[in-house]
């Protein structure tokens, strides 16, 4: 019997997990003693707070994040090729989604593995179930250029795009850039644009705004450090 890749939501913020994720998720996590990780610190921790009698030591955790060898990936399904079910967790949310396990789900199709994706939250749909823009059509969009003129020329692009397509345009930024890319949204896209800023989702200090970029202009609310997605429409 070939085990099972069992994909793990975890939480968008500190908050108690079992507050967010169904309680199916503790069922999982019980049963499971081998993980494909970004970060094995966060990792034990969302562990131990959702099944707190777990063992911390029956516990097989492989890293993947950046600094990994993309050939050592393959090696980590190998428990499930020895009957073993295993569990890939993100950082924040749910995997596979703007998240590097996408390389590990890929790799068990082709093993024949079979994948069971588990509910929980995804800060990408919840900021487009809320931001009134079009459920029907949107895209997904990463992170933004770094260098201002590139970031600039691509919410040119990406305004374009939403107004030829009528498709809403997602896209995230690391968190202590979140004022500057709001400000280049403001003076960048056209006056009656819409923006939409879903912030802290899930989270007591939740903010989720939709309005024109002209009325973003007149707003004094401080986004730096906050784990935010950012939604563009052009009508």
């Amino acid at each position: 019997m070939i085990g099972k890749l069992y994909l793990i939501p975890t939480g968008l913020g500190d908050n108690a997990p079992l507050e967010i994720l169904p309680i199916s998720i503790k069922k999982i996590l019980e049963s499971i003693d081998v993980y494909i990780v970004e970060n094995e610190k966060a990792a034990r921790k969302f562990i131990k707070s959702v099944s707190s009698g777990k063992s911390q030591s029956s516990l097989t955790l492989f890293s993947l994040n950046k600094f990994t060898d993309p050939l050592e990936i393959p090696s980590f399904l190998e428990e499930c090729l020895e009957g073993n079910n295993i569990g890939l967790l993100s950082d924040a949310g749910c995997p596979g989604v703007a998240d590097p396990g996408a390389e590990v789900v890929k790799i068990a199709h082709k093993k024949n593995i079979k994948i069971i994706p588990l509910v929980g939250p995804s800060s990408i749909l919840l900021a487009m179930m809320s931001s009134g823009m079009n459920g029907q059509n949107f895209a997904f969009n990463g992170y933004l250029p770094i260098e201002k003129g590139d970031r600039k020329s691509k919410i040119k692009q990406l305004e374009r795009r939403s107004f030829d397509e009528n498709q809403s345009q997602l896209f995230i930024e690391t968190p202590y850039r979140n004022n500057s890319i709001l400000e280049d949204l403001q003076n960048t896209l056209h006056a009656d644009t819409q923006i939409c800023v879903a912030c802290d989702l899930t989270l007591p200090t939740e903010y989720i705004k939709t309005q024109t970029a002209k009325e973003w202009k007149h707003s004094k609310l401080d986004f730096h450090k906050r784990p935010a997605i950012f939604i563009i429409h052009k009508d």
